[in-house]
């Protein structure tokens, strides 16, 4: 069975937002082969419970008010392109959110939501290239005031199976990488 497709995420298997699970979906009641690994925001505890195809068509919002992304982390509280309320609306109802260290964000670029990539260590942004990591180090610059000679072993510690790590997005207008890091 093909995974409905998400324009703002579009490989959850290989970001590890959807896992194969043999679990059956609280809000359709069928073992779909996928089930999504986080935790949406909902008073209904619904932690690995909800397939991508509920999230896809807005049944597990509707029938939970589940959301998978926190609407004012879209844009990164202010600190990035604004975006218009239904792209907000499609990211945080019916986009496979992420599970970061502390609250998540969603970047956006060129006006509008961007492609969640997954998350990034030292290795990884390398093979991304050298934009990437201009990009994070002028987020990370400006996020935790690192100095001048405090970059290169902060961006050498960079883990993306620990802390710290870097949340990886893609422009679905201009195709720049960007993102931000985050630790517990």
């Amino acid at each position: 069975m093909e995974l409905p497709k998400f324009k703002y995420h579009s490989d959850p298997l290989k970001s590890g937002s959807i896992i194969e699970s043999d679990a059956v979906c609280l809000c359709c009641g069928k073992a779909t082969g996928y089930i999504y690994g986080g935790l949406p925001y909902s008073e209904v505890e619904l932690e690995d419970s909800i397939c991508p195809w509920c999230i896809a068509d807005g049944t597990a919002h509707k029938k939970f008010d589940a959301e998978f992304t926190d609407y004012d982390g879209i844009g990164g509280y202010g600190d990035w392109d604004d975006v218009a309320s239904s792209v907000k609306e499609e990211i945080t109802y019916l986009t496979p959110g992420f599970t970061g260290w502390q609250q998540e964000k969603w970047w956006t670029h060129c006006n509008d939501g961007t492609d969640f990539l997954g998350c990034a260590g030292f290795r990884e942004i390398n093979e991304y290239g050298q934009d990437l990591e201009v990009s994070l180090k002028s987020e990370a610059t400006a996020t935790y005031g690192l100095k001048d000679g405090e970059w290169e072993g902060f961006f050498q510690s960079l883990d993306a199976d620990g802390s710290p790590s870097a949340y990886i997005f893609k422009c679905i207008h201009c195709g720049k990488l960007g993102g931000y890091i985050d630790f517990d």
